[in-house]
Formats: structure tokens, C-alpha cells, sequence
């Protein structure tokens, strides 16, 4: 019996590695012969390099970028089958690289994240390359990005720009003269799982503006300035991503990418799906079982458990998660064949997140042993 195993983490408990690790020992329990096929997966945020990697086979390279403040890192992406990169935007540009009491957005950049796009372009085997954009400290619509890849923004005197958020506002003109057109030439894919519009009230900055430290009296200046940019990049480019559905993703870089790469925006899990052959892993499997830490009505909209369950090929799927919430009965008609809670009574949170390996390791026997039933 072939048995896949690729869940989600749960968030503030378990990596997704350790979830496989625990519901692999709760399998054995009950089939000790199992061929069990291990896939640890993110959609598109922090560890989606390492869970891709650990999936599919390749390595990592390290290269020196800039951190949003502009600041020498060593930031690392990943190369599988040799011609193919993976990158985590967050590895240059993320939350987690400045300091959480003096955020600065205004003065951010997502320049890094460019070179490390501009590393994988100047590996000539390189024809496909996917980016996470998850966890961003960033809300530039990608300019920074861009500015490492050869554009320059000017403003109205022709004087050529920072490539920093506060800077958007004053772009008149975008110079493409420099930009290594292999950008077009291969294929650029997004995961991104939120849907928000560039700007306005539903956009990158009304949206993830706080939590990076955005206030008052720099809000219009973010947000005018993402309008202001997809204005420009309509005269230059004829591309309108004001309105793109994820467009706003990681302070607009979504649009940035869209606009400047010529990429194409994925839901995260199925563009890491795509990535690693999803459909050749599952090839002869009885049984998959995903999950994450918690499912509700929203797990329908493209997150780990329902993504796997529509690529499943009629394989059943079994989510085991760390609660059950209100609207979860809709995964059933999207390829979740069942749901195991981890939870084995009512107890606190922080106990449950102190037991949570154990918890998971008993939920995949439990579900195990009602499977050998029919067997």
C-alpha cells in the first residue's frame, strides 16, 4: 500500500516536515508495511525553498542581496532539475528582516528579492522560475525588484529615482533600456493566495498596511503611490494591474510582477503542485493525507487541504487537522474524503500546541485503523 503524506503546517505548533514525520508514525502503527512517500509543502511563504526542495531533489545556492532596508544578507533560493528556480521573496524581503518596533515602509525596497531573480536569470539552464510571495516587510509594487533587474524610474525632469516605496508617487517614466529581455523568455509563476486589488480599500496597503508599520501620515503616500504606478505602467507597458485579482499581494509586488516579468499570478499550493510534479509523486498511491491547523469555510479557497484534494485523480484524501471549524463541510465536495480531527477532547490552547505532535501522530492511527476496517 502506497501512501502519500503532504500537509500544511500548523501554523504556531508544527512545520509541515513534522506533521509528515507525525502522521507517518501514526500510519505504521496500523500498516507497518506501508510505502509511505513524504511531502512537506507550503504555498508560497516562509519554507516553501526547503519543502520544494525536499519534495522534488536539488539544492540550494546563496548568493548576497538586500534586505528591505537595504542592508548586505545572504539570502538563498533554490534549483531543481537544474532548470528550474524557486525563490522565497521573503528571503530578501520579509517581515522578518527588520526590526518590529521602527518599521519603515516608506523607506523599504524589494531590490533583493530582484537579485535574487536576477541570479537565477544570468544561470542559462535556468527556464522556469516560481516565487513565493508571502511574509513581506515590502510595499513598493515591486519597483525595487524591477531596479535590480535593469528598469529605472524617473521623474518628471527625467532624474532618475530611488527604487523605494516613497518614491512611487513621484514616477513619471519607466526606462526599460537596460533590462535583461531573458526575463521574457521564460516562464515566471507567482504563488500567491490573497486576492486583493493593487490599492484603494481593499488594496496592499488598507489590507497588510498596519502590520508593517504603515500610520496615518503615510498611508495616501503608499497607497497614491501603487495607483501611480499602475498608471505609468499602462502608458508605458499597456498593462493595467490596478484591479488583477492578487495584484496587492506582498505590498503589490504582484503587480510589480506582472508588469515587469511578465509573470502569471497562482494560487500558492498549485503552483508548488506544478513545481514538483504533484501528479507523478501520487502515481499508484491508495491514499493521501494532507491537513493543516485548522479547517473552516475558507479552506475551499485555495488552500493546502483542497488543492491537493482536486489534483488527488480520484485517490482519497483524508485531512487531519487541529480543529474542525464552521463552513468545513464544504471541502467534502471539492475531494476530501474525510476529516480527523487531532484533538481527542476539549483542553487549552497552549496544551494542545504543547501536544500537538502527539496529537497528530494519534488522529493518523485513529483514521488508519477505521480504514483497515475495510480493507
Amino acid at each position: 500500500m502506497k501512501i502519500v503524506i503532504i500537509p500544511d503546517s500548523f501554523k504556531g505548533s508544527a512545520s509541515s516536515m513534522e506533521v509528515c514525520n507525525c502522521i507517518e508514525k501514526g500510519v505504521l502503527k496500523v500498516f507497518k508495511n506501508a510505502e509511505i512517500k513524504k511531502i512537506p509543502v507550503a504555498d508560497g511563504g516562509e519554507g516553501t525553498v526547503d519543502s520544494i526542495l525536499y519534495a522534488a531533489g536539488g539544492n540550494i545556492k546563496k548568493i548576497k542581496a538586500r534586505n528591505p532596508e537595504g542592508k548586505i544578507i545572504e539570502a538563498k533560493y533554490g534549483i531543481i532539475n537544474k532548470d528550474k528556480a524557486v525563490i522565497e521573496m521573503a528571503e530578501a524581503s520579509g517581515i522578518t528582516l527588520v526590526d518590529d518596533k521602527n518599521r519603515n515602509p516608506l523607506k523599504y525596497s524589494t531590490y533583493g528579492t530582484g537579485e535574487l531573480i536576477k541570479d537565477a536569470l544570468n544561470n542559462n539552464n535556468i527556464k522556469e522560475i516560481l516565487i513565493g510571495i508571502g511574509g513581506s516587510a515590502t510595499n513598493d509594487c515591486g519597483i525595487g525588484m524591477a531596479n535590480a533587474l535593469g528598469y529605472r524610474f524617473l521623474d518628471k525632469d527625467n532624474n532618475e529615482l530611488e527604487a523605494i516605496a516613497e518614491n512611487m508617487i513621484k514616477v513619471k517614466y519607466i526606462d526599460d533600456s537596460n533590462v535583461n529581455k531573458r526575463i521574457f523568455d521564460i516562464k515566471i509563476s507567482a504563488a500567491c493566495d490573497v486576492k486583493n486589488p493593487l490599492y484603494g480599500e481593499n488594496g496592499a496597503t488598507a489590507v497588510y498596511g498596519k502590520q508593517k508599520g504603515v500610520t496615518e501620515e503615510s498611508f495616501d503616500i503608499l497607497d497614491n503611490g501603487l495607483k501611480n504606478i499602475a498608471r505609468v505602467v499602462k502608458e508605458k507597458f499597456n498593462k493595467e494591474i490596478d484591479y488583477i485579482e492578487g495584484a496587492g499581494a506582498a505590498g503589490g509586488l504582484g503587480g510589480g510582477l506582472l508588469a515587469f516579468c511578465n509573470a502569471e499570478l497562482k494560487s500558492g499550493i498549485d503552483a508548488v503542485l506544478d513545481i514538483i510534479d504533484f501528479e507523478e509523486h501520487i502515481k499508484g498511491a491508495s491514499l493521501i493525507i494532507t491537513g493543516e491547523g485548522a479547517i473552516d469555510g475558507q479552506t475551499k479557497k485555495g488552500k493546502v487541504p483542497v488543492g491537493v484534494a482536486k489534483r488527488a485523480n480520484n485517490i482519497p484524501v483524508i485531512a487531519i487537522v487541529g480543529d474542525i471549524r464552521d463552513g468545513a463541510e464544504a471541502v467534502y465536495d471539492l475531494g476530501i474524503t474525510s476529516i480527523m480531527p487531532a484533538l481527542k477532547r476539549a483542553m487549552p490552547l497552549d496544551e494542545a500546541i504543547k501536544n500537538s505532535k502527539i496529537l497528530i501522530e494519534d488522529a493518523a492511527e485513529r483514521a488508519l485503523r477505521f480504514i483497515s476496517i475495510n480493507l
